[in-house]
């Protein structure tokens, strides 16, 4: 016997995010069916993360010697969107580890209360030349702190 399907998660509201950046659709994004493909809203939380970071000053693309890897990524689908609908992300700071960061990240419509997807996003922090797990830069660590969930 197979146990019962867990219950879905409800979307997110805006106050379980920190930082919002807006996203604008492209025509290459939907797919056969009309709408943004999975695919792409993966794509948004990767850039909503490492522009964030890059906006802080805390990882530089081509040179920090300690970088973030993601490790886990996950998206729950609320509501459809697609091109040419503008969009936008909003950022938060789930868990923070010695050497990894859990993002929690959303997608509204502007202004909208309710998130249309929402997912996780886990950096594991590693030394760029060896690849082994290393520390979170004290400045990134700082940066996270700075956009922590609530519990």
């Amino acid at each position: 016997m197979s146990a019962p399907p867990a219950a879905r998660a409800a979307p997110l509201g805006r106050d379980a995010f920190r930082v919002f950046r807006p996203v604008q659709t492209r025509w290459g994004d939907n797919d056969a069916y009309g709408h943004l493909n999975n695919v792409v809203y993966y794509a948004y939380f990767d850039s909503a993360v490492n522009a964030w970071l890059v906006e802080r000053g805390v990882l530089a693309i081509a040179d920090s010697p300690v970088v973030g890897l993601v490790a886990e990524t996950g998206c729950t689908y609320f509501a459809p969107a697609s091109f040419p609908e503008p969009l936008e992300t909003g950022l938060a700071v789930a868990r923070l580890g010695t050497a990894s960061v859990e993002y929690r990240i959303g997608v509204f419509r502007p202004g909208a209360g309710a998130a249309i997807a929402q997912g996780r996003f886990v950096h594991v922090y590693v030394d760029r030349e060896t690849g082994r797990p290393a520390p979170i830069p004290a400045a990134a660590r700082a940066a996270m702190e700075s956009i922590a969930a609530s519990p």
